[in-house]
Order: C-alpha cells, then sequence, then structure tokens
C-alpha cells in the first residue's frame, strides 16, 4: 500500500510543472498524490493523471493587477520584494492556508518550499514527515549568497552565509502574524517565535531540483542536501498545429522569445523592441503570446511545450525562470537571458558562466541596439552551442525526479 503525498506547489508554470514531475514519478511507484496549484493549471494537472486541489492564488493574475507591477518595480529590493510578496498575498492568505489544510487531512508525506514554512507546521499538525523543495539554492553556504541577496557576496563568505537567514527570517517574519493565527484557531498548535521554525528547517531532508551539474554542490551542505537534478515534465502525446510545422519548414531555425509569467507594463511597446530587434540582427522569431499576431517572419504561440518547441530552435531568449532554464538547457540550445527579479539574475549569471549564452541583459535595460547586439552574439558564436550540447548531454542524463524519490523513500 502506497503512501499518500501532499505537493504545494503554488507559484507560475515554473513551480508547477517540476511538481507534476515529480507527482508522476510518485504515482508510478504506487503513491498517492495530491498536488496543490492554482486552477490556471488544472489541465496540465488533469492531463497527467494526477489528483488537483486548487489554491486560491493565481501567480499570473497577481502579476498583472496594479499591486503586482509595483511589486515587480521594486524587484532590486530583496527586502522590498518580500513585503512587496506579504501585501499582495494577505487577502489571500486565509483561503490559501484553509485550501492547504484541508488537501493535507490524512496525508503521509508533505512536500512544501521553505517560504512561511507551510511544510513545517503541516508535518505537526499530522504528524508526519515532510521534505522541503528548493527551485534554486537556497540552503546557508558560504560559497556564494542567496540568490534574493547577491549584494552579499561584498561580505565575503561571512556575509554569503548569513544571506540565507536573512532572506528565510525576512519570509518568516513578513507571514508569522496570520500563520501563527491559523496555527492556533485551525492546526491545534501553539504560535511559533520569530526562530523556532530555523531549527526545523536546517534539520529537515531537502530536495534541490536543479542540476548538480549546473549548480555543483557546496561542500558545506549537510547529509539533509539531496541535488537531484532538474524535476522535468514531459508531454509526448502533445501534437503541433500545422501552421507552426510549416514555419519551421520554411526557414532557418528561428529564436524563441518568450518571457513566462512576467508581464510588463506595456506588452504592445515590448513586442514591438524585439521584433525590431530579430530584424536588425537578421533572424526569424517563435514568439509567445497571442497567435492572431502572427506576420511574416514571426509566428506567435501560446501554450506550446518546451520540451518540443526548443529543441528546433536556434536560441531562446527568456527571463531566467529556474523552469525555463532547465528547460533550454536540456534542449541543447544556447540562451540569452533577460531577467526581471528575483532568483532570475541567479539563473543568468549561470548560464553565462557557464558558456551557454552570453551576457544576461536585464528586462530594464532593453533597447533595440542592445537587444540587437546580444541577438547577434547568442546565434553567431559557437562556442555557446558547444557548450549547450555538452550541458544538455549531462542535465539529460540526469534522473532528477528518480533521485528525488529515492530520498522521499527512505522516509517511511
Amino acid at each position: 500500500m502506497g503512501r499518500t503525498v501532499v505537493i504545494f506547489a503554488a507559484g507560475s508554470r515554473g513551480d508547477v510543472q517540476p511538481c507534476l514531475a515529480l507527482g508522476r514519478a510518485l504515482t508510478r511507484q504506487g503513491d498517492a498524490v495530491r498536488l496543490l496549484a492554482s486552477t490556471r493549471y488544472q489541465h496540465l494537472i488533469d492531463a497527467a493523471g494526477v489528483d488537483f486541489h486548487p489554491l486560491a492564488a493565481d501567480p499570473a493574475e497577481i502579476m498583472e493587477s496594479a499591486e503586482g507591477q509595483e511589486l515587480l518595480a521594486g524587484r532590486s529590493n530583496p527586502a522590498a520584494f518580500i513585503r512587496g510578496i506579504g501585501r499582495v498575498l494577505r487577502p489571500r492568505v486565509a483561503q490559501i492556508l484553509e485550501e492547504t489544510r484541508a488537501a493535507a487531512e490524512g496525508a503521509d508525506l508533505v512536500l512544501a518550499p521553505a517560504f512561511g514554512f507551510l511544510g513545517v507546521h503541516l508535518s505537526q499538525y499530522l504528524r508526519v514527515p515532510h521534505a522541503i523543495i528548493h527551485f534554486q539554492p537556497s540552503q546557508p553556504t558560504s560559497l556564494f549568497p542567496h540568490p534574493m541577496a547577491p549584494a552579499a557576496r561584498l561580505l565575503g563568505g561571512f556575509g554569503n552565509r548569513l544571506s540565507f537567514d536573512a532572506v528565510d527570517l525576512g519570509s518568516w517574519l513578513m507571514c508569522r502574524t496570520f500563520i501563527n493565527g491559523w496555527r492556533r484557531e485551525h492546526l491545534g498548535l501553539p504560535p511559533m517565535s520569530a526562530l523556532a521554525p530555523f531549527r526545523r528547517i536546517r534539520r529537515a531532508p531537502v530536495l534541490c531540483a536543479f542540476s548538480p551539474t549546473v549548480v555543483p554542490r557546496p561542500p558545506d551542505w549537510g547529509p539533509n542536501v539531496h541535488v537531484t537534478g532538474f524535476w522535468h515534465h514531459d508531454q509526448p502525446l502533445w501534437k503541433p498545429p500545422q501552421r507552426l510545422l510549416a514555419f519551421l519548414a520554411d526557414g532557418p531555425p528561428p529564436v524563441y522569445v518568450g518571457f513566462g509569467s512576467m508581464k510588463t507594463s506595456d506588452p504592445e511597446a515590448t513586442d514591438h523592441l524585439v521584433r525590431t530587434a530579430l530584424r536588425r540582427a537578421g533572424l526569424r522569431g517563435v514568439l509567445a503570446g497571442d497567435p492572431a499576431t502572427s506576420e511574416d517572419g514571426f509566428l506567435v504561440v501560446s501554450d506550446t511545450p518546451h520540451d518540443w518547441l526548443f529543441p528546433r530552435m536556434a536560441a531562446v531568449v527568456h527571463h531566467g525562470g529556474a523552469g525555463t532554464t532547465a528547460s533550454a538547457l536540456r534542449a541543447e540550445v544556447p540562451s540569452l537571458v533577460c531577467p526581471f527579479f528575483g532568483d532570475q539574475s541567479y539563473w543568468a549569471a549561470r548560464v553565462h558562466h557557464l558558456g551557454a549564452g552570453p551576457r544576461p541583459l536585464p528586462f530594464r535595460q532593453f533597447t533595440v541596439p542592445a537587444l540587437a547586439r546580444r541577438l547577434r552574439e547568442l546565434t553567431r558564436n559557437p562556442g555557446y552551442t558547444e557548450a549547450s550540447r555538452r550541458l544538455g548531454r549531462a542535465v539529460r542524463s540526469e534522473s532528477g525526479t528518480g533521485r528525488a524519490c529515492e530520498v522521499l523513500n527512505r522516509l517511511g
């Protein structure tokens, strides 16, 4: 008889798809999996045969809101970003927490990210094990700072290590009041002090859902931290539309440009800038957006699986989300990363450091000349192609979900 495993996958598609990949792997070995995510992704989860449970928060809706745009405007300040997340989520928190508790009832194992320490609270409530999911390096190390606090590097190893505690403490203090209320009123648990969760999360099993080829494991991480490899969700039954096949056959491989769930204050101006830069670089493009806006040299697509599309591209231009970065590396194609906020700058730096793409171009620095120059460099430097192929072969050889299942099976 398998376990009942609850996976909390609040966030964008880049958060949901890796959790879905793990959910499918656990299901195949006989576990019953419940996946909590925004209703926006129900069709994806249902199609994979995993039990879907809805969450009130829709990340795309949040980013499109006035509050979300204000949050993006302060993206360079980690403290302001954490406060902004709290401000945006506060009206939805009570519903999210209650949906989470209801879905977790009867679970034998809880998997959740570190934000808010949800796994800690549910583990105490249900008296079952939990594991933490990280999509970016979030365990203290002296080798580099937390991806959300890159300036800590200036303080050396001590500052690097301290930055992880600072980010975790900031996020906990931001949500501690309403989570402690939830603990008292709905879980029957005493409130937690400012530092109490840290003793638990520093000992808990940690699943790092990224590649050790891309992020080598720091030697000062404890034995509870497992770098498994990326968790990749394939969609082998997806059929490409004829217009996409015809466009690909009608010329040299195009460049894909898409920024995931990131929204800009002026989407039309951004689209015009991208098309102008591609024309100036002499490139065709497959663009994420409204298919009705396709024109000669540019095919616009919606909801197209990266595992099918990216290997057919000359290169990929993206925002640097962990999931999109993983898909581009796995596809063996070079990337130009244009980070908006959060951990995206970290992944942009890793891609460049590993030789799989040029120096990042932050979205706030977007101009036609700058983007056109980077596009020419991206597509004309054979070194990027060679490095991407080497990395892609290594990444695909790693069984991320298989390794994660091995770790979780030892938890009972």
